[in-house]
């Protein structure tokens, strides 16, 4: 087997694998001399004896600004990385539309799951928490966990439901994919596209962390309005992969998420092929620690839509299929207000997780590798001790650090699977912690 990449320096925080910096960028690399055409796209003939083949992430007559596609020169092209496929069963991992299970609408909440004992690559350790909307119509999300106590060999994988959002919570892995290598550690995340070949190494011992398949419009970063030209999340901050491709004729497993279903097959060669490829579609990664946070410098409690990481919108303008965001380290320095997110409800449901330190609105029983859902109107908001702490805390500026939790936040209602729902991990008493709110009204004090 001959495994051919270029030499590129690899930015901090991304590990060994090189990259290339800017998101949504129109990209051009190879890793043979010669191997991408120049001022075409599809030549009669390819140098080195190559397919051309193009990916396209988006209609072709998407307007210019949202209009996605790369062109891939391959070994093969991936009409001969199919093989004959067969069904095979994830009855832990489900698609949209799933009945779920019949819980009472309250807030819920998880203990961290334990990484199993057993032999599990990322693809068999997927564990469906919550879905809405439906794949088919391509709307909507599922938010899973994901366990991985091996790394995949000889096997690739790709989804063509929907793209794919990974965020390690315990372990760091490295992402092979047929555009090159990503690496990606607890803080970290990387984005697979629809349709875009992968598979998953382990670069330590076993790993744990969330994982969100959406089904919707492509994940993209959010208007900034009045905030201007910069902050939020930086598009020089997102890394893409350089071209390295596997000349490998053994035979692998390829496996395929399509209509709900996952499908394999096997092959004579290694799918990863591509030895040079141009465009603006392909998997990235990004570091969660240089998102450069904005937020009020004298009074109130700005939405939380100001820590959007990245969207993907609906046909309805303004109302995301999912909003990706993230509460990182971060200043607090309002006066005379409570800091804490403040009590609500939402027309927007909120799957939220912990990838290390403390969440500052739930002090106690939130904690790294768990995860909470508070569903489409139903009300949250801080926990009494934190609500105590917040309403009498000295209001000197003040900073929260080693933190980092996420949401997805959709305007879909999330249905909890039944694996979530019976699983040992769900606390029970959780929906009730808004019962140790004491009445505090006194009409005779102002």
């Amino acid at each position: 087997m001959n495994i051919i990449s270029p030499t590129a320096h690899a930015p901090s925080g991304q590990g060994l694998a090189p990259t290339m910096s800017g998101f949504g960028n129109q990209f051009e690399t190879e890793a043979l001399p010669g191997a991408l055409p120049i001022g075409r796209n599809s030549p009669q003939r390819c140098a080195y004896g190559l397919y051309a083949e193009q990916l396209s992430g988006s209609p072709f007559t998407a307007p210019r600004a949202r209009n996605e596609r790369s062109w891939l020169y391959r070994i093969r092209p991936t009409l001969g990385h199919m093989g004959h496929m067969r069904k095979r069963a994830t009855p832990l991992w489900l698609a949209a539309p799933d009945a779920g299970a019949d819980l009472p609408p309250q807030p819920l909440r998880w203990n961290p799951v334990p990484i199993p004992d057993a032999p599990l690559s990322f693809i068999e350790g997927i564990h469906t928490a919550t879905t809405c909307g439906d794949t088919t119509a391509q709307n909507g999300i599922a938010a899973h966990l994901y366990f991985a106590t091996r790394s995949m060999t000889h096997e690739a994988f790709w989804n063509a439901d929907a793209e794919m959002l990974v965020l390690p919570q315990e372990g760091a892995l490295r992402f092979v994919t047929e555009f090159g290598l990503l690496d990606a550690a607890p803080g970290e995340m990387v984005v697979i596209p629809r349709g875009v070949k992968f598979r998953v190494e382990l670069k330590g011992g076993p790993a744990r962390g969330y994982l969100m398949e959406n089904y919707g419009g492509a994940l993209t970063l959010p208007e900034r309005g009045p905030i201007g030209a910069n902050c939020l999340a930086n598009p020089r901050d997102f890394q893409y992969p350089t071209a390295r491709f596997e000349d490998d004729e053994t035979p692998h497993r390829v496996m395929l998420r399509w209509g709900g279903q996952l499908w394999e097959s096997e092959i004579g060669h290694s799918p990863f092929d591509v030895v040079a490829w141009h465009g603006n579609y392909a998997p990235y990664s990004y570091d969660l620690r240089r998102f450069s946070p904005v937020g009020p410098l004298l009074f109130d409690h700005a939405d939380p839509s100001i820590f959007t990481v990245l969207t993907s919108p609906s046909e309805t303008p303004g109302t995301a299929n999912v909003d990706f965001v993230i509460f990182p380290d971060r200043w607090m320095v309002a006066e005379n207000t409570f800091r804490p997110p403040w009590y609500h409800m939402n027309i927007m449901s909120e799957f939220m997780g912990l990838i290390y330190g403390q969440y500052d609105a739930k002090p106690q029983g939130f904690t790294p590798g768990g995860f909470s859902l508070h569903n489409c109107m139903l009300p949250h908001g801080p926990d009494a001790e934190a609500f105590g702490k917040a309403s009498t805390a000295p209001l000197s500026p003040h900073k929260l650090e080693g933190t980092m939790a996420f949401m997805f936040e959709t305007r879909l209602p999330q249905r909890v699977t039944r694996w979530a729902a019976e699983h040992p991990s769900r606390q029970l008493g959780y929906g009730d912690y808004g019962l140790a709110l004491k009445r505090m009204f006194d009409p005779s004090r102002p």
